[in-house]
C-alpha cells in the first residue's frame, strides 16, 4: 500500500503537470520515482515534460520505462512513436505506431480528449519544424496525423492549408481554409489567409470578399484593411 506522504507527493506532481507548471512538476515527479518506479503515468508525464523542453533522448527513455511498467499504455506508446520520429529513429517509430494502432483497434476504449489534444499538438510541432526547413510533404503528413486525432483544431488545419499553398497546391489550400471557416466562422486567421491565397491565384474578387468578411467581424482588423488597401478595395 502506498504511504500517505508518497500519495500526497504524487497528487502534487499530477496537479502541477495538469497546470503545465513543468519545472515544478519535474522535480516532484522525479522524487516520486526515486521512491517508487512503478507508476507508468509518472514516467509518461516526465516524458512529456522532457519532450516539451526539447530533451528528446530523456523523453524517449521515460516513455520506454512507462511501457515496461504497462505495455498496454496507449498514450505513452504514441508519445514514444512521436519522440522516436524526432530522434530520427523512423523504423522504431513506425513499429511502435503500427503496434499501438493494432492494439487500439482491438480495444473498445479510446484515448481521452486531453491525451488526443496533447498528441495532436506534438504532431503539429513536428509539422512546424518540417515546414520551417522546407520539407512540405513531411509537414503535411504530420499535420494530417494531428488532425486525424483532433479534426476541429482550426489552427492546425490552417497550418496545413498554408503548407499546401507554399507547395503550390492553391485549390487544396482553399478547400482547407474553407473547412476551417465552416468549423469556426470567427477564426479570422483562416479568412485572411484564404484571401491571400485567392489573390495569389488571381481570384481578386473572391479575395476581396474574404477580407471584407474579416472586416465585418472585426472592423479594426489592420491586416484586412492593409490587404484591401493593397488592391484598391478599401471602403471609403
Amino acid at each position: 500500500m502506498m504511504d500517505e506522504r508518497l500519495k500526497q507527493l504524487l497528487n502534487q506532481g499530477r496537479d502541477l503537470y495538469e497546470n503545465r507548471e513543468f519545472d515544478k512538476a519535474e522535480k516532484v515527479l522525479t522524487q516520486v520515482l526515486r521512491e517508487n518506479r512503478g507508476f507508468a503515468d509518472v514516467h509518461n508525464m516526465l516524458g512529456v515534460i522532457y519532450h516539451d523542453m526539447g530533451r528528446f533522448t530523456q523523453a524517449r527513455d521515460c516513455f520506454e520505462e512507462a511501457l515496461k511498467v504497462n505495455p498496454n499504455y496507449t498514450e505513452a506508446a504514441l508519445n514514444l512513436a512521436v519522440t522516436y520520429n524526432e530522434l530520427g529513429q523512423y523504423r522504431e517509430a513506425k513499429e511502435v505506431y503500427s503496434r499501438t494502432m493494432a492494439h487500439s483497434r482491438s480495444q473498445p476504449r479510446s484515448l481521452d480528449p486531453f491525451a488526443k489534444g496533447k498528441l495532436a499538438n506534438m504532431h503539429a510541432d513536428l509539422g512546424d519544424a518540417y515546414h520551417g526547413i522546407g520539407f512540405y510533404a513531411e509537414a503535411i503528413r504530420e499535420y494530417g496525423h494531428a488532425l486525424a486525432l483532433c479534426s476541429t483544431f482550426v489552427d492546425i488545419r490552417t497550418k496545413l492549408a498554408n503548407t499546401h499553398r507554399d507547395m503550390g497546391n492553391a485549390e487544396e489550400a482553399i478547400r482547407e481554409y474553407r473547412e476551417v471557416i465552416d468549423t469556426n466562422p470567427n477564426y479570422l486567421v483562416a479568412r485572411l489567409q484564404l484571401g491571400v491565397t485567392l489573390y495569389a491565384a488571381k481570384r481578386v474578387e473572391e479575395a476581396v470578399e474574404a477580407w471584407r468578411e474579416v472586416q465585418a467581424l472585426d472592423p479594426e482588423n489592420k491586416n484586412a484593411r492593409m490587404y484591401l488597401r493593397m488592391v484598391g478595395a478599401e471602403e471609403p
